[in-house]
């Protein structure tokens, strides 16, 4: 299937920069503006009405390549072939594509839920998701 630039609605289109590389926490910067990986970008149903296919949010979510979320830390001009440089790894060692698995088929990974809870700068939303899930794995069973 050709995918013109822009297709997912994404930003920035990049290459070589992989979820399975990408910590949650790494700082890049981006012509002069400075970015923070936050979190994978996670496919809903209108994917699948825009490619009119419906499994491609499975198949998505399968590839492990959703994309994520930059957070901007410090605003300035960005254009098009700037590059993205690595300016700080985190500390935490979270990729992107742990949480994706943790959504798709490590759910029941409560060593991987733990450490996800712990990295600063997952967002709030995510960290209260495993939580719960977490919770669920390991409250004792109910009679």
């Amino acid at each position: 299937m050709k995918l013109p630039w822009g297709m997912f609605g994404e930003n920035f289109t990049t290459a070589g920069l992989f979820e399975s590389e990408v910590n949650i926490g790494d700082k890049f910067r981006v012509g002069s503006a400075m970015v923070m990986a936050t979190e994978p970008r996670m496919p809903c149903y209108k994917l699948g009405i825009r490619f009119g296919r419906p499994d491609v949010v499975k198949r998505f979510l399968a590839s492990e390549r959703t994309g994520f979320y930059f957070a901007v830390l410090q605003q300035s001009g960005v254009g098009m072939g700037d590059p993205i440089e690595l300016i700080e790894k985190s500390k935490d060692s979270l990729r992107v594509s742990d949480i994706t698995a943790l959504y798709t088929h490590e759910k029941h990974n409560v060593g991987l839920l733990r450490r996800a809870i712990e990295v600063a700068t997952l967002p709030g939303s995510w960290k209260s998701y495993f939580r719960h899930r977490l919770a669920k794995l390991t409250e004792p069973a109910q009679d």
